[in-house]
């Protein structure tokens, strides 16, 4: 048998509170780490805050490639010029 770990199921105002925290500029990204790399950390939480940080990542690099592409066209069809 595999031994599982056990969590305390996380309340809505639990979730509330962590959800109003991530959205403070700075502090909630830096919580995203501490929540999603502190063994202290409620699992489900732990698991929430990775996920996020995922794809938080995801969506940094898909802004960067359409900036990139569409900066790129605008250079080539000389959208530029008067710069």
């Amino acid at each position: 048998m595999e031994n599982h770990e056990t969590a305390p199921v996380m309340s809505l105002k639990d979730w509330v509170v962590t959800m109003l925290i991530t959205f403070i500029p700075m502090v909630g990204f830096v919580m995203l780490f501490v929540w999603g790399f502190s063994d202290s950390a409620n699992p489900n939480k732990k698991n929430w805050a990775r996920a996020a940080l995922i794809m938080l990542a995801v969506t940094t690099v898909l802004y960067f490639i359409i900036f990139v592409l569409i900066f790129g066209t605008m250079m080539a069809a000389g959208g530029f010029e008067g710069l």
